[in-house]
């Protein structure tokens, strides 16, 4: 079992192996590597999350990818997405965006996790062999940028209450969500947006 009062270890620079993984994938990685680097800014990266998502429109397909990137200061998010030929651009082309997020300015880290089989579950690395049964991860993180808002019709006690008693609701941080299951993205997937989501924990709570 992880003893949760182990100090961290320090993260080594992983910028070799992100530019290995967007090579790996395919998609246009010249492009998606100078987007990343004029936000990345030369500082090193200790942790990443790469998730290519092909989808389909009517008898093509178009392509997007999502990084997320952490350096010692900033959190990046890239998206690149591809596009069929307008009446603007003649040709196919990508769009890529980027945004930097200071550390301090992250304020949630939300870790949902599906686990098959967890009678048999084993603390520590995904178990590839329950993985691939199903097992999917959401991270949510936010910092402000955008907030969800559920209302619901608020109600008392009583049930034979009619009075109107407005609404009632949460306010949840959601600038970006990611889900990574084990069906599309293999096993490696699900542990790699672990290994993120505990490095950008760990980053955002000093």
């Amino acid at each position: 079992m992880r003893d949760l009062n182990a100090p961290v270890p320090e993260l080594t620079d992983v910028s070799a192996a992100l530019r290995e993984a967007i090579d790996r994938c395919g998609y246009y990685p010249d492009v998606v590597t100078d987007s990343l680097a004029i936000a990345i800014a030369n500082e090193p990266i200790r942790a990443f999350v790469l998730q290519h998502e092909p989808t389909f429109d009517r008898d093509e397909v178009r392509r997007h990818i999502t990084i997320l990137a952490l350096t010692p200061s900033r959190l990046i998010v890239g998206h690149t997405d591809e596009h069929a030929a307008d009446d603007l651009i003649r040709a196919p082309y990508a769009s890529t965006s980027t945004e930097a997020i200071p550390l301090n300015r992250v304020n949630a880290v939300v870790v949902n996790r599906v686990v098959p089989n967890p009678a048999g579950y084993a603390s520590g690395k995904a178990d590839p062999a329950t993985a691939t049964a199903g097992g999917e991860v959401v991270l949510t993180i936010g910092w402000g940028m955008v907030n969800r808002i559920d209302l619901e019709p608020a109600v008392c006690a009583d049930p034979n209450c009619e009075a109107d008693h407005g609404y009632t609701g949460s306010v949840a941080a959601d600038d970006i969500s990611l889900r990574i299951s084990a069906a599309a993205d293999g096993p490696a997937g699900i542990q790699q947006v672990l290994d993120f989501a505990a490095a950008l924990s760990f980053a955002t709570s000093r």
